[in-house]
């Protein structure tokens, strides 16, 4: 039996139902996906820093207001330890970044 074949536009058109298909299906979809995860990276990293700048000027203020080590000539000390805290915090945090991807590969 001779099968008929279909005519030369019904093929263009589902060949281009096809195309968007997968377009949205391998594309689109996990795009979307990604954008979530981003955006929630984002806004986690955004209440991190935020979080750590409450808690450095909060450690600065106590180390102000708690002793009179450093009164007069020596009020610039305080702010010495935070920035060094701040140095180590940031060390830390990219060392164990390094860690994270050396374990990955």
């Amino acid at each position: 039996m001779l099968e008929r074949q279909k005519p030369i536009p019904q093929l263009v058109v589902e060949l281009r139902d096809l195309v968007v298909l997968y377009v949205r299906q391998q594309t689109l979809v996990p795009l979307k996906a990604l954008g979530r995860y981003v955006a929630l990276g984002l806004a986690g990293a955004f209440l991190m820093g935020l979080g750590v700048v409450f808690v450095t000027l909060a450690a600065l203020r106590a180390l102000q207001t708690t002793s009179d080590v450093f009164d007069g000539n020596w009020t610039w000390v305080p702010y010495l330890f935070v920035v060094i805290a701040l140095a180590i915090g940031a060390a830390v945090t990219w060392k164990a970044r390094g860690m994270t991807k050396a374990k990955q590969s």
